[in-house]
């Protein structure tokens, strides 16, 4: 199994290289690949401030991305609540934050950011709370 960084998914993702798209897609499609929490962060990043990809899009492409049969994620069941509450509004990364937080059976999320209050609260189950 091979680890990936940032820059294959994008690759793969964007095809906006021919050279090294063409070797990502050949690398990711022909081998066993790990995709850690952090790089689809950081592709996440990368798809909306540099190529302005909206939520829905990043949202269909990492759904799609992580479903191929040779890729195995660090923590399917966060990325995937994630991806999901994405698509409910919510930014990728306090999404992972929050369902990380969740998954510890922690009693709360502490925050200052008040959309994250709204709209964290009802897809968590758990309480999203100022201090």
């Amino acid at each position: 199994m091979l680890a990936i960084d940032t820059n294959l998914v994008v690759r793969y993702l964007t095809d906006d290289d021919p050279r090294q798209s063409a070797k990502a897609r050949a690398l990711i499609d022909g081998e066993n690949i790990f995709v850690a929490t952090t790089v689809f962060l950081e592709t996440e990043w990368v798809l909306r401030s540099l190529y302005g990809h909206s939520s829905a899009q990043i949202s269909v492409a990492f759904g799609a991305f992580a479903g191929l049969p040779n890729v195995t994620l660090e923590d399917p069941p966060l990325v995937a609540a994630a991806i999901s509450w994405m698509g409910e509004g919510l930014d990728f990364a306090d999404a992972l934050h929050l369902g990380a937080a969740a998954a510890q059976a922690c009693d709360a999320f502490v925050t200052f950011d008040r959309g994250l209050m709204k709209t964290g609260e009802g897809l968590s189950g758990m309480s999203v709370r100022e201090p």
